[in-house]
């Protein structure tokens, strides 16, 4: 009887289910962009041993389910993963929608995969996140050395500017985060103030195609991105612990991100370095020391189809600028320029005492997003940006510790970008961009000031496109327009302003006269047009040709219109002029990739015509009550750059690989038949690498940097005379333009993993940077004629990634 009813029940139970779950779920597959039915995708019910896959039409059917809620999880190979509650109380048609190559592109933003072979037509590379964490005690401009066609204006050892063939300072572009650095980048001391630890990727794009970002890019962009949150419930983050010899230093950074499966997330990050006075290989070189501390904050939600991003970051740094460099009388400059010595040797200390720079750079940005069905994704952008730039003279008596130049720079901007992408074949952005600048210079310096008040306005827009022809040829281009206008107050000296004759040219300026000076309210406009126009073809697999063609406008940056006075930190006497005008260069980039085996590389020549370019040179020695300093004037000529960016790399095995690259510029000032100032000489780097995945992924490389003695250089000697020690008249040639002779230093990496706790990794690094000691000067670095370049330099890395 029990078995009877037993099998009664059972059979009563199928009956139920065989009429209670016979609904079924149905559909179509689709890309969220432009519609286009996605086959090979996975449908999953959490839950339940239900599958679909949906075919060649992107269709898919679910069959057999009962009433109820449902959530349905959708892969795809070029996908990120999405889930669906769905209602259930019927037979449902439900069409769903993913975000098409979401995860190829999460790879390029975390991995940092070279862009060279990349869609669009300039020349582009990425640095990688592991050549980054190698950096992490250094700098931006140390880092981006690695990169073909990119080196490195100096001033001493604690201030690296990147220079992108040939070009630095305002003409190269640095975004931060999405935010174009306002930091007063016109100064060749003046490094970029960000902390390279923030950055997951560090692309540059060499040239001014990147109009995005700014038509003034004639030199090029560098583009640092923070790390993407994943879309899942975890925890992570990574400290690296870096110590180094040279300088005594140490460094500590830390990094960790809290991320949800519904698309918020939290990150922070801090850094502290701290190094005493460098050495060369046979003195200190004196008041080189650097304190550093910087930290940055973010929270957003990365939903679908709408999401947003806060961010916070602080740099603070204190700069030691090497005291030989600030010479008290004319007698000293000389013999220190002429005899390469160091005037002042001490005794190493972390002190870090006048001459000095105190620099602290606030950036907040607020980003919204919201992406459109069959159109694209359009992202509103608000940034604040706050720069105080303290530098600090040798003074004495009560303005001993009183700065000699305090200049706030404070900037709001507001920008606006729509990416159309409905299409697989086009892509298109459109992009609006207003900005407000203050400069105000603090006038309790007791000093004259190099930099006056000023206001300054722009607005920009954009529209750059991408076009498909077939799988093998694609074209781009795109098109900026920028408005700026600078409003400023300036004081001049009436000799000053009497011997430049600006009274033919600018009488109408001046607002008030005094006793010995006058102040003059310029207002000047600029409207600046920018373009480029390009194309990638792939001819074969693995091998591709780019051409590009572009032109960018810059409007002269207020140092060049307005300085006037002694820049304590660079330790010259620097000259603007009110008569310089915007440059407008017209560049021609040919870029050919290709790899073969175990060989590949990558060839990129390009051709820049500068008309208006603006240089700053020297043009003698001035006697001041703060010292004796070369003078350095800015001018404008017509200028020609060409020059040829080289790479090659062999793997010969897992374990083996041979990787090189020489880069070369030629500069020339047409104008008066003479090379340009200030061009890097030709180089070349090479390293040879070993790694062991057994050995606890064991990873040894030797590294060869050969910098070739620049043998184009303007003559710009000039002769002094002056009343020596003795108190006798003397007449002398200063040797300023010469440059050093070639150098080449031996640098070795080596690291190794270890698995700790349950998941996490310890990474140990030793490296040694010119390991023979190698005296050497480089023509790129300002300090060049007072003392020699850095010695041999140890240093360990301790990373722990968890």
């Amino acid at each position: 009887m029990k078995f009877f009813t037993l099998v009664l029940a059972s059979l009563f139970s199928i009956a139920m289910q065989a009429q209670e779950c016979q609904y079924s779920i149905s559909g179509v597959v689709r890309d969220f962009h432009d519609g286009q039915v996605l086959p090979n995708a996975t449908l999953s019910i959490n839950g339940y041993q239900k599958y679909a896959l949906t075919d060649f039409d992107g269709k898919y059917v679910l069959n057999g389910l009962c009433e109820g809620t449902y959530v349905i999880t959708i892969t795809h190979p070029e996908c990120e993963v999405a889930d669906f509650t769905i209602e259930l109380n019927g037979n449902v048609k439900r069409d769903f929608k993913l975000e098409h190559h979401t995860e190829e592109l999460n790879a390029v933003t975390v991995k940092g995969q070279n862009t060279t072979k990349g869609s669009s037509s300039s020349a582009a590379q990425v640095l990688q996140t592991e050549d980054l964490e190698g950096y992490s005690n250094a700098s931006l401009g140390d880092a981006l050395r690695e990169i073909p066609g990119v080196s490195s204006l100096n001033t001493g050892s604690t201030v690296v500017k990147p220079v992108i063939q040939g070009l630095h300072s305002s003409r190269v572009l640095i975004i931060n985060n999405g935010t174009r650095m306002e930091d007063q980048e016109w100064g060749v001391e003046h490094a970029p103030n960000l902390d390279l630890n923030t950055a997951a990727n560090v692309t540059v794009v060499k040239g001014a195609s990147a109009l995005r970002y700014g038509g003034d890019a004639v030199g090029g962009v560098i583009l640092t991105e923070s790390p993407k949150a994943p879309a899942k419930d975890t925890l992570y983050g990574k400290t690296i612990l870096s110590g180094a010899s040279n300088g005594r230093g140490y460094g500590i950074t830390t990094t960790l991100m809290k991320a949800y499966k519904n698309g918020f997330y939290l990150q922070g990050q801090g850094t502290r370095k701290r190094s005493g006075d460098r050495e060369a290989p046979d003195y200190v070189l004196s008041n080189t020391g650097v304190s550093e501390n910087d930290f940055s904050v973010g929270v957003g939600l990365d939903k679908f189809t709408y999401g947003f991003d806060a961010y916070y970051s602080m740099y603070d740094a204190e700069i030691g600028i090497l005291r030989a460099s600030h010479i008290g009388n004319v007698s000293d400059l000389i013999r220190a320029i002429n005899s390469g010595e160091p005037d002042v040797i001490r005794d190493f200390t972390y002190d870090i005492n006048a001459p000095k720079q105190d620099v602290r750079h606030h950036l907040a940005k607020l980003s919204v997003f919201k992406r459109f069905e069959k159109a694209g994704k359009l992202t509103l952008d608000y940034s604040f940006q706050q720069n105080n730039r303290l530098e600090y003279d040798i003074r004495r008596g009560e303005n001993r510790d009183k700065p000699s130049l305090d200049l706030k720079l404070t900037t709001h901007t507001l920008q606006s970008n729509f990416a159309y992408d409905a299409r697989s074949d086009f892509k298109a952005d459109f992009g609006v961009e207003a900005s407000y600048q203050e400069n105000f210079p603090n006038p309790e310096t007791d000093i004259r000031r190099l930099i006056p008040d000023y206001e300054m306005y722009t607005l920009g827009a954009y529209a750059t496109a991408s076009y498909d022809i077939n799988s093998s040829i694609k074209i781009d281009g795109g098109f900026r327009y920028d408005f700026n206008e600078i409003d400023a107050q300036k004081y001049y000296l009436n000799s000053s302003w009497e011997d430049r004759d600006y009274d033919a040219d600018f009488s109408d300026l001046i607002v008030e006269r005094f006793d010995n000076q006058l102040l003059i309210n310029p207002v000047f406009d600029y409207h600046n047009f920018s373009g480029t126009l390009g194309g990638r073809y792939q001819f074969v697999n693995n091998w591709d040709l780019k051409l590009n063609f572009s032109s960018a406008s810059r409007a002269p940056n207020p140092a060049e219109l307005f300085s006037d006075g002694l820049h304590h930190s660079a330790a010259i006497i620097e000259l603007g002029d009110l008569r310089i005008k915007q440059e407008q260069s017209y560049k021609t980039s040919l870029e050919l990739n290709g790899q073969t085996g175990g060989f590949s590389f990558g060839i990129n020549p390009y051709y820049n015509q500068i008309n208006d370019f603006i240089i700053l040179e020297p043009t003698g020695l001035q006697y001041t009550n703060r010292g004796a300093f070369p003078v350095y004037e800015y001018s404008q000529v017509d200028a020609r750059l060409f020059g040829v960016d080289l790479q090659a790399a062999y793997y010969f095995n897992d374990q083996f690989d041979l990787k090189t690259a020489f880069a070369y510029v030629n500069g020339q000032d047409l104008d008066r038949d003479r090379p340009l100032i200030d061009m890097p000489a030709p180089n070349v780097n090479t390293t040879f690498s070993f790694r062991k995945a057994e050995w606890n992924n064991l990873n040894v490389s030797l590294r060869n940097q050969s910098v070739f003695k620049q043998t184009r250089f303007p003559d710009t000697d000039f002769e002094v005379t002056y009343i020596n020690d003795s108190g006798s008249e003397v007449t002398e040639n200063v040797r300023v333009s010469e440059s050093p002779e070639a150098y080449s230093l031996f640098n070795l990496a080596s690291s190794a993993e270890f698995k700790v706790l349950n998941k996490s990794t310890l990474t140990l690094g030793l490296f040694v940077d010119n390991i023979f000691n190698t005296a050497y000067r480089d023509y790129l670095n300002r300090q060049r004629y007072f003392a020699d370049d850095l010695g041999r330099n140890f240093k360990i890395q301790i990373k722990l990634n968890y």
